[in-house]
């Protein structure tokens, strides 16, 4: 989850001690499990897989797959090898180096990655490229997070929108957005998050 290096806020999110964060957390990766389970996926790609949470969790829920996690932040990296060991390969990298992967995924999952990027139909487009079944996305829920820091008095300059966040999606718009090159096949439960199994067109 940091291809944009963003890591400490995404290892305070999955770290954090507040019961209720740790449920919604949870919920999120088991709805990744779900959505993986009901397509092929043999082969896995993480994009942007930060400190490896998510890859760590597939493991633990018995996901069988060729696991590969990419990420641009080599403390994220070192982070997700000291967590997983040698039983994922993981590799520092960005979007403008995935030519060179060395095999196609039947999965690519990009997951609280695109609303940071500036170019995100592009990214879109690569996960098509780099997948022959399916692409697992997410996004946050734009108006739950900002009202959520707007209560906190939080990021007030910015109405509550994070300053790491270049795009600012509600669910509808998100899923607009990805409709463009691909069929939404499912809808994850994971409110507050936008989480989506697609299918290229």
């Amino acid at each position: 989850m940091s291809l944009t290096g963003r890591t400490s806020g995404n290892r305070q999110k999955h770290e954090s001690a507040n019961p209720v964060q740790r449920f919604l957390i949870r919920r999120f990766h088991d709805e990744v499990v779900r959505l993986l389970e009901a397509v092929p996926h043999a082969a896995i790609l993480d994009l942007g897989c930060g400190e490896g949470f998510v890859l760590d969790h597939l493991l633990a829920s018995g996901i069988d797959a060729d696991l590969v996690g990419i990420d641009r932040s080599s403390t994220a990296i070192a982070s997700a090898r000291s967590r997983l060991g040698a039983a994922i390969d993981l590799v520092q990298g960005d979007v403008t180096s995935l030519e060179d992967l060395p095999r196609p995924f039947e999965i690519v999952m990009m997951l609280e990655v695109l609303e940071h990027l500036d170019e995100p139909d592009a990214t879109l487009d690569l996960l098509s490229d780099l997948s022959t079944g399916h692409v697992i996305v997410s996004v946050p829920h734009e108006p739950f997070f900002r009202g959520l820091n707007l209560i906190r008095f939080k990021n007030l300059k910015r109405l509550g929108s994070d300053p790491e966040h270049v795009h600012h999606w509600t669910k509808r718009g998100f899923e607009r957005l990805v409709s463009r090159r691909f069929e939404i096949v499912d809808r994850g439960r994971a409110f507050p998050w936008t989480l989506l199994l697609l299918e290229a067109r």
